[in-house]
């Protein structure tokens, strides 16, 4: 018998997908609703350009996160599905048409981010005050969390923001300061920092977000978390990074909800006031429970006495 030779493949071999993080398909009226919403109004979702796993979940509940200044990004981060090129010129017209989505749908909680868009002097920050006043106008009773690109942290552009006061204002370090020049590239860890302290020393409620599963260490989890609380962060989200395709960055590890649990606990003893931990967490998810002080630290709290 010919004796077999096993050779070694020049691809490094990836960790398998676990149970843990499948997801459920879109399904339902609401999810439905919200799809010929977007449709109509010719609007974009982060939930469809960042391949969002809790897209059934969210849309079924009739939320979406949107996304303004178009659908293509002047950066290039290694993890991000969103298109990278030369976006289309500004739709001075977008912020009315958010708001009458938002209005249609009827929520009383909404999200609203962007794409980079370093090639504007004022890196679409005067639409970002438009498409907010415009939500606020038009639906009173809704709250609004805000992820804002770093704006190079220029803070004339910051401060349009903090003006026209959203619950929430957001921003992502995504990864460790070791991992950002690979993960983010024209990004930068200390300037993201000086933005959310920025910020929060205008008293605005700032939120941050980390993936895992990049390359990171323990360690650099709980500095970056102590960092982010240093900035005066007030809520903090951490889950799983998920490969959007084969060109982006790969999967290192896929880790365990144990782990999520432990960053949560470590989350609320270094003092923030919201720590939103789990594999399918993403930035947006849950997040009409962030808007409000003190409400999961008390949950935190409860449990922890209950055990």
């Amino acid at each position: 018998m010919k004796e077999l030779t096993v050779t070694e493949s020049s691809e490094p071999q990836r960790p398998k997908k676990p149970d843990w993080l499948r997801v459920k398909l879109p399904i339902g009226e609401s999810y439905k609703n919200v799809r010929n919403l977007v449709d109509t109004h010719k609007l974009h979702t982060i939930c469809e350009s960042g391949n969002c796993p809790n897209m059934g979940e969210c849309w079924g509940a009739g939320t979406a996160t949107f996304m303004i200044l178009g659908n293509i990004c002047t950066r290039s981060c290694g993890f991000c599905a969103v298109a990278t090129g030369k976006p289309e010129a500004v739709d001075w017209d977008e912020p009315q048409r958010v708001a009458e989505a938002i209005h249609l749908m009827k929520v009383k909680h909404a999200v609203i981010t962007s794409v980079d868009r370093d090639e504007i002097k004022d890196g679409g920050s005067v639409i970002w005050y438009n498409t907010i006043k415009a939500v606020k106008l038009l639906n009173a009773d809704t709250t609004l969390e805000t992820l804002i690109p770093d704006f190079k942290g220029e803070k004339e552009n910051l401060q349009r923001i903090i003006d026209a006061a959203p619950e929430v204002i957001s921003h992502n370090i995504e990864t460790v300061e070791r991992l950002t020049r690979q993960v983010r590239i024209q990004a930068k860890y200390r300037r993201s920092m000086e933005v959310l302290k920025f910020l929060k020393e205008k008293n605005a409620r700032t939120k941050s977000g980390i993936m895992l599963g990049l390359g990171e260490t323990r360690e650099e989890v709980l500095q970056t978390m102590r960092d982010l609380r240093e900035s005066g962060v007030d809520v903090i989200t951490l889950g799983q990074y998920l490969q959007p395709t084969r060109n982006h960055l790969p999967v290192m590890r896929f880790a365990h909800p144990d782990e999520f649990a432990e960053y949560r606990q470590a989350g609320y003893e270094m003092g923030f006031d919201y720590v939103e931990s789990g594999p399918l967490v993403r930035s947006s998810y849950h997040s009409e429970r962030h808007v409000f002080a003190g409400i999961g630290k008390q949950q935190w709290e409860a449990e922890k006495n209950k055990n």
